[in-house]
């Protein structure tokens, strides 16, 4: 069976929206509700943090949101768990981005095997070097079935924008700026770099993340790449919500 992620793109090739949800927030039992009410309201990629006590290219909403998890009790081990019978409920491909601590502590096979028993269909480790996955740990992902999704940012080189996109399964995902998720940016400063990307003519799509906030910003973000990736804005709604539901239903038409 090919990925789903696979399925997606193969299917749809603009305007692909991946929205970013903490693991355990804003209470430790709200990941499969909240990744079922994405699903309901148009969602086509679900990006789920595994919080951490240190994330690095998180700001400080994501951060937070991950503080309160882990003091909620989420845990690798609490996640799979609740991801049991994802499968049962949701259809739309399902990543999990974080940091490489926790997944090593794990174990990287072991990890790997949760995700392919749960339905998971890829990972975004941020912090993994390239070299370092291609040489351990690229045979692991791909036993089963697995994507590794890389960043690229303003600052990468063609050649390595290159090198990323041969390595890479799944998607690219292009950081918007060098900053911190989160941060406020002008969409139209970035524009140069957005048309760089797509002039490149990459074999995999590419995914537009950090400070898309609503329509605006996804149109912009998305006129020159296959879709956007939403995380802060999305915290930040869920920190505020009463009604998880209708807080979602409302977040999501802001942006569609």
């Amino acid at each position: 069976m090919s990925n789903r992620i696979d399925q997606l793109f193969a299917g749809k090739r603009k305007g692909v929206l991946n929205i970013y949800c903490t693991a355990g927030f804003p209470e430790l039992n709200d990941t499969l509700p909240v990744m079922k009410a994405l699903q309901q309201n148009g969602v086509d990629i679900i990006e789920l943090g595994m919080p951490f006590s240190d994330p690095l290219a998180d700001g400080p909403v994501i951060q937070d949101s991950s503080t309160r998890a882990i003091s909620n009790g989420m845990s690798l081990k609490v996640l799979f768990e609740q991801l049991k019978n994802l499968r049962q409920e949701i259809h739309v491909p399902v990543l999990l981005m974080g940091y490489l601590n926790p997944v090593l502590l794990y174990g990287i096979e072991n990890f790997c095997k949760k995700c392919a028993e749960v339905g998971v269909d890829g990972a975004i480790l941020p912090d993994l070097p390239m070299d370092e996955y291609e040489s351990e740990y690229k045979p692991v992902f791909e036993k089963y079935g697995l994507h590794l999704v890389f960043l690229v940012t303003p600052e990468t080189s063609e050649e390595r924008i290159r090198k990323i996109d041969s390595v890479s399964k799944g998607f690219i995902y292009a950081v918007s700026s060098s900053s911190t998720t989160g941060t406020d940016k002008n969409m139209g400063h970035q524009q140069a770099y957005f048309e760089r990307l797509e002039s490149l003519k990459l074999k995999n799509p590419v995914l537009i993340g950090f400070g898309i906030k609503d329509k605006a910003t996804f149109d912009a973000a998305t006129a020159h790449s296959n879709g956007g990736v939403i995380g802060t804005a999305f915290i930040r709604a869920l920190e505020q919500a009463t009604n998880l539901d209708s807080a979602i239903q409302q977040f999501i038409a802001g942006v569609k």
